[in-house]
């Protein structure tokens, strides 16, 4: 039999974590070699075990998913990293991708199709749960159907909208321009009004056709 594949479990809830343990338990082409309860045993553990893929919730103590990702791909470029989470907000979706997670599932995914991803991401393919799918197809193919009020953007709020496509956080955002999160708030609201969309990524979607932001500027994470 081939070698199997190394899975590191991270997940904060320890009842998560025995269910994953138990049901991979059950999978001969897969074996469970840690898990970590928190982002920063996490990011300890990645290092020290190198497992072939990381399942990795996104809410968790200490330090949140996405920048165990980021921080992850920052040491080894070749990690394999599937994200699953209850969660399925623009807010997640994109910096996840963008930090450079493989895969994408929610956990309601069955225990077949996790499988499958584990198996999909190894290999280097992406894996997006069919909700999560949906979502980025929708956006990418569907800009606003109302046009832009005549107001145009100033120039503050085109330099937060290019800050916005990067997938950082509104906390993140303040950080990097030196500006109130509240502020940065105010800011992500007009934006969204002016150009009449209805989220931050479609606001994304938005930067790349009009050229604020790239490909290049890993949105969308390795392919």
């Amino acid at each position: 039999m081939a070698d199997r594949i190394r899975v590191l479990v991270v997940d904060d809830h320890v009842v998560v974590r025995r269910g994953i343990k138990a049901l991979l338990a059950t999978v001969d082409s897969v074996e469970v070699v840690g898990e970590a309860q928190d982002g920063v045993e996490a990011l300890s553990k990645a290092g020290s075990l190198q497992p072939d893929v990381i399942l990795l919730d996104l809410l968790m103590p200490r330090m949140d998913g996405i920048e165990v990702t980021e921080r992850v791909m920052a040491r080894n470029p070749e990690a394999r990293i599937l994200v699953l989470t209850s969660f399925a907000a623009d807010d997640k979706v994109f910096p996840a991708i963008k930090a450079g997670a493989l895969g994408y599932l929610l956990k309601d995914t069955g225990p077949e199709d996790l499988v499958r991803a584990i198996h999909q991401v190894h290999e280097g393919e992406s894996s997006l749960s069919p909700a999560i799918a949906r979502k980025v197809l929708q956006e990418l193919a569907r800009p606003s159907n109302r046009p832009p009020t005549p107001e145009p953007l100033t120039n503050r709020e085109v330099e937060v909208l290019q800050v916005v496509a990067q997938g950082l956080s509104n906390q993140e955002i303040a950080e990097q321009l030196m500006i109130s999160e509240a502020t940065v708030r105010t800011h992500v609201s007009n934006i969204l009004g002016k150009l009449q969309l209805a989220s931050r990524t479609q606001a994304t979607l938005y930067a790349l056709r009009e050229g604020l932001a790239s490909l290049d500027d890993g949105l969308l994470g390795k392919p």
